[in-house]
């Protein structure tokens, strides 16, 4: 076994499929194949199910991959110290769910580039389930959640972000002359509502339904612009971050705060906790905790 199988094992898994991973790594399919191939009958175990698509891992895979993550990282991070990089250069995998990639969270990454301009970010765009799923199991090496795990047996976290959400009508609404409003006035209308893989979504259903409503839900979305659309063309209302709203010209929509149990936003980062993490990722722990 060498670092190849690891590597080449990792990515198929992060891709579901041996061809995506062949263009990702500019590697013949056949040659991936085999060394994952390889790799299994090494360890004696399969580890990939081929018989489904995307690709499934076994119990074994599940078993050992966040191990494979780790052993790569370390190996990389050994290469980066002989040759005296000391954290500041290297690949640093974050994932972000949409909501993420407004104006919330680029300031900050911007300002983490230009203090660690040898650190490549690769961003990817998730839920904040998918993102916490990849913290946890390794492909993803830092993360930005839109809520606080309810178990933080494995994971670290730090609060970046608490934002209330407001509703956003149309103009002509009915509900647009309010200065406020709260969830009995909110029963009949009909939501554009995030999408069920995002923990928002979660967190807005069940605040509703602690107040007693069943929202009338016409749409679920991952695209904010569309959920924006659908207001400003009168099909439906929507709920929005008050910094989000800030970034709309008055004339758009019409953002009114939610009183008596506001639903809140809690943008968090993180990480594994108890495990090693390379040079870059505490660079950017170490960096957003202390940013003013």
């Amino acid at each position: 076994m060498n670092i190849l199988h690891l590597e080449y094992f990792i990515e198929v898994v992060r891709q579901g499929s041996f061809s995506r991973a062949s263009s990702m790594l500019h590697v013949s399919q056949p040659t991936i194949s085999k060394m994952v191939q390889n790799l299994e009958e090494e360890l004696g175990t399969p580890l990939i199910n081929r018989k489904v698509k995307p690709l499934e891992l076994t119990d074994a895979g599940q078993n050992i991959v966040a191990q494979a993550h780790q052993i790569v990282t370390l190996f990389k991070d050994l290469n980066q110290q002989v040759q005296g990089k000391n954290g500041k250069k290297g690949k640093l995998r974050i994932g972000l769910p949409p909501i993420a990639s407004s104006s919330l969270i680029p300031p900050i990454l911007g300002k983490f580039n230009q203090t660690y301009p040898d650190i490549q970010l690769q961003l990817f765009e998730y839920g904040s389930k998918k993102v916490e799923l990849g913290v946890r199991n390794g492909a993803l090496d830092i993360g930005v959640i839109c809520n606080i795990p309810t178990s933080n047996d494995v994971l670290d976290t730090y609060l970046l972000v608490e934002d209330p959400f407001k509703l956003i009508v149309h103009p002509s609404h009915r509900l647009a002359q309010y200065e406020q409003v709260d969830f009995s006035m909110l029963a009949a209308e009909s939501f554009v509502l995030y999408s069920k893989d995002f923990s928002i979504y979660d967190t807005i259903t069940n605040s509703f339904a602690a107040a007693g409503i069943n929202p009338r839900i016409i749409y679920e979305t991952s695209q904010r612009e569309f959920m924006t659309q659908m207001v400003t063309n009168n099909l439906g209302v929507a709920l929005l971050p008050s910094k989000i709203c800030a970034e709309y010209s008055a004339d758009t929509f019409v953002a009114i705060p939610i009183k008596n149990n506001p639903i809140v936003l809690r943008l968090s980062l993180i990480w594994l906790k108890n495990a090693y993490l390379p040079f870059v990722t505490k660079s950017m722990i170490e960096f957003v905790t202390n940013i003013k």
